[in-house]
C-alpha cells in the first residue's frame, strides 16, 4: 500500500512540474517580446506603419523593439539585423522582407527555433517559402494584385473605357513580390477594361525616385503622346511627376501611386499627382500586432489577412466622407 501511494505521489510530482514548466512555457511565449523589423523607415508609409505598431503595442500591452535597414534596396544588411534580431531570442518576429527571399536564411533559424513568424506587409511568396519548409504564423497587408486593378479602374473612369494612348508602369525593386503583383492587378485590369490603352513599358524603378523621374523622362521621349504613368508606389510615383511637368505635360499624363504616404497627399492636393490607391499602413502595424497576441495565446488567427486600400483624389480628400481617411498617414 505504501509503495502504490508513492508511486501515486510520484506521478502526481511529475505531473505537476510537467504542467508548472507548460504554464511557464506559456507565459513566457506570452510576455515575451516582440522583434520588428521593417524595410527602412525614411520612407513615410513606413514611419505610419511604425506607429501603428506602437499604438498596437501599447494597446496590448507588449512589449517590442523594432529595426529596420537604411534603405529599402539594402538586402543584405537588412538579412543582418534579421540574423542580429534572432540572438535576443524573441517570441515572435514580424518582419517587411526588403524582397522574397533575401530573409529565408534567418527565417528558417527563426522557425527551428519556435520563434512565430510573421510576414509584415505580404512580401514573402508563398511558392517561396513551401520550398524553404518555412511556415509563416500569418501574411497580413494591402491585396496587391486588387491595388493595381483599382489603379487601373481609376484611370479607365477617367479617360474613359474607349481611351487610346501609351501607358508606362514602373514596377518595383526587380524581384520583389509587391511590386510585381501591382503592376500585374493593373496590367490585367487594364486589359480587361479598355484595351485600347496600352503598355508600352513595364520596368523597375526599384522603389527609387530619382530613377522613376528617369525612366519617366526616356518614356516621354519615346512616346511624347503618352496618357497615363502608373507606379508601384508613391516615392516613384512623385518622381514621374517632377518629369511630366518638367516637359510640360501635367494636362496630358495622368500619374497614379500606391500608399497613399503624406508627400503624395500633399502632392494631390496641390494637383499634381492625380491619384494614389492608398494602403492604410498604420493599421497593417497595429493588427500585425494584435494577431501575433492572439496566436501566442493559442486563438485562432487567418493565415491571411488583407487590410483595405482606399483610391485617394483631390475630390475624395476633400470631401473628407469617407470613412477610412483618418487611416491615411
Amino acid at each position: 500500500m505504501t509503495a502504490f501511494v508513492l508511486k501515486i505521489n510520484r506521478f502526481t510530482l511529475a505531473l505537476g512540474v510537467a504542467l508548472a514548466v507548460s504554464a511557464i512555457g506559456v507565459a513566457k511565449a506570452e510576455d515575451g517580446e516582440y522583434g520588428v523589423l521593417m524595410k527602412t523607415l525614411a520612407n513615410p508609409f513606413w514611419g505610419a506603419m511604425g506607429q501603428g505598431v506602437e499604438d498596437g503595442a501599447k494597446e496590448a500591452g507588449v512589449k517590442y523593439f523594432q529595426q529596420a535597414a537604411e534603405s529599402d534596396q539594402a538586402a543584405e544588411p537588412q538579412l543582418n539585423l534579421c540574423n542580429t534580431m534572432l540572438e535576443r531570442k524573441p517570441v515572435a518576429m514580424i518582419t517587411a522582407a526588403i524582397n522574397s527571399t533575401n530573409l529565408l536564411p534567418c527565417l528558417k533559424a527563426a522557425q527551428d527555433a519556435g520563434i512565430k513568424v510573421v510576414d509584415l506587409d505580404n512580401n514573402l511568396d508563398q511558392a517561396v517559402l513551401d520550398k524553404e519548409g518555412i511556415k509563416v504564423t500569418f501574411h497580413i497587408g494591402s491585396d496587391n494584385v486588387a491595388a493595381g486593378a483599382q489603379g487601373a479602374e481609376y484611370l479607365v473612369s477617367k479617360l474613359g473605357k474607349d481611351a487610346k494612348g501609351p501607358v508606362l508602369v514602373i514596377e518595383g525593386l526587380s524581384g520583389n513580390i509587391t511590386g510585381e503583383k501591382r503592376a500585374k492587378g493593373f496590367a490585367d485590369k487594364l486589359k480587361e477594361l479598355a484595351p485600347g490603352l496600352e503598355i508600352v513599358a513595364s520596368l523597375p524603378g526599384d522603389w527609387d525616385r530619382g530613377k522613376a523621374a528617369s525612366i519617366a523622362t526616356d518614356t516621354l521621349t519615346a512616346h511624347p503622346d503618352l496618357v497615363a504613368i502608373f507606379c508601384a508606389n508613391d516615392g516613384m510615383a512623385l518622381g514621374a511627376v517632377e518629369s511630366v511637368y518638367a516637359a510640360g505635360k501635367g494636362e496630358q499624363v495622368t500619374i497614379i501611386g500606391v500608399d497613399g504616404n503624406s508627400d503624395a497627399v500633399k502632392s494631390i492636393k496641390e494637383g499634381r499627382l492625380n491619384a494614389s490607391v492608398a494602403q492604410l499602413p498604420y493599421l497593417v502595424g497595429k493588427q500585425a500586432v494584435e494577431n501575433v497576441k492572439k496566436a501566442l495565446a493559442g486563438e485562432k488567427v487567418e493565415g491571411n489577412i488583407a487590410v483595405p486600400t482606399l483610391v485617394l483624389t483631390k475630390d475624395v480628400i476633400e470631401a473628407g466622407k469617407e470613412p477610412m481617411l483618418p487611416y491615411v498617414k
